[in-house]
């Protein structure tokens, strides 16, 4: 029984992994996401950020961005270590006030 545990968290612990390595990839290689979330980011990382990164909110842990063309490499480029796609709403498509919303964040 012992062995059933073990193996059971050795698969959820590979595919938490894997799916935390999907979406950094899909993160870096293309910009759907509206925001992107970097976690423990450092006084050096927010230093660094380019004068045209938005913050939509700055928490101890975290740090959350308005997605733009480059953003993912510009943030990996100012010292982030993870970055992870944040504001998606899954496999359910936006509804046009939620699309609204995001493009007030992103012109205001």
């Amino acid at each position: 029984m012992f062995t059933t545990i073990k193996r059971t968290a050795f698969a959820l612990a590979v595919v938490f992994i894997g799916w935390i390595a999907i979406m950094a990839t899909v993160m870096l290689l293309s910009d759907v996401a509206p925001a992107a979330v970097v976690f423990f980011p450092s006084p050096e990382l927010l230093a660094d950020l380019p004068d045209d990164t938005s913050i939509l909110a700055l928490e101890r842990f975290r740090l959350t961005v308005v997605n733009a063309t480059g953003g993912t490499r510009a943030l990996y480029d100012a010292g982030a270590w993870l970055v992870l796609p944040a504001g998606l709403t899954g496999c359910l498509p936006l509804t046009k006030a939620q699309k609204a919303q995001l493009l007030a964040r992103q012109s205001g």
